[in-house]
């Protein structure tokens, strides 16, 4: 992070320091980014890997209703260090939605809401790099959350994994012009069927999580023979929040 970037961000997150009434846990989540390495290479970085399941996609109306990551240490996946909480949405559960993730009303009824969730997932997250597939749209309502609960956005540095195989496809139509231009899905269980990754029918946050952080680990190992060696250049090629 250049230093006047680094001058400002502390500028606007001071006053958070400030509020006695802040989480800990929120605290604690503010100094990520000075926490993160840029120059450490791909393959000894702490990855979060997560995924939501949601009643919806309308961000005003719908709402979070499981969350579920799984940790990586470089290209390792620790399938000791996994988080999965069923949550009880703010917004009313239909039927559409069940469907897709299998979460019933009464099983939500019972679940703890985002807000004492939340503080226990940042405290997951540690200082690591978070991932995702299509990753802005679980940001959109962590972030509608985290605003509504502490005044400022999840500050960890984010990496989509469908940015990275856009880019990834892009370098590799350049070595086989046959595909190039070819239209290709590019939802998660279509990239895991390309990368022989096994899947559930049925969605669930966790099990999703870990087939992103498969899919990811493929990436990982593509990337470094294309010059991906850093941090920095990740996430230059795969941070939504930033043009690359």
């Amino acid at each position: 992070m250049s230093s006047l970037l680094s001058a400002y961000r502390k500028r606007i997150l001071r006053k958070f320091f400030d509020q006695k009434d802040l989480h800990p846990s929120a605290l604690r989540h503010i100094k990520v980014v000075d926490q993160i390495n840029r120059e450490k290479s791909i393959t000894e970085t702490q990855y979060i890997v997560f995924d939501t399941e949601l009643t919806g996609l309308n961000l005003k109306k719908d709402s979070i209703v499981s969350l579920g990551a799984v940790k990586m240490a470089g290209m390792r996946i620790d399938l000791s260090k996994t988080y999965y909480r069923i949550v009880e949405p703010t917004a009313k559960l239909t039927g559409k939605s069940v469907v897709i993730h299998g979460i019933t009303p009464s099983e939500a009824s019972l679940s703890p809401r985002i807000d004492l969730l939340l503080p226990e997932f940042l405290d997951f997250c540690g200082y690591g790099i978070i991932v995702g597939h299509f990753v802005p749209i679980d940001l959109e309502f962590i972030n509608k959350e985290m605003i509504r609960m502490f005044g400022f956005s999840m500050q960890s540095p984010a990496i989509d994994t469908q940015m990275i195989y856009r880019w990834i496809r892009k370098k590799e139509e350049k070595l086989c012009a046959y595909h190039t231009g070819m239209r290709e899905e590019m939802d998660l269980f279509s990239l895991a069927s390309k990368y022989s990754i096994p899947v559930k029918e049925a969605h669930n946050a966790l099990n999703d999580a870990f087939i992103t952080a498969q899919l990811f680990q493929r990436f990982l190992s593509i990337l470094s023979e294309f010059g991906v060696q850093t941090v920095d250049d990740l996430l230059r090629i795969g941070n939504p929040r930033k043009p690359g």
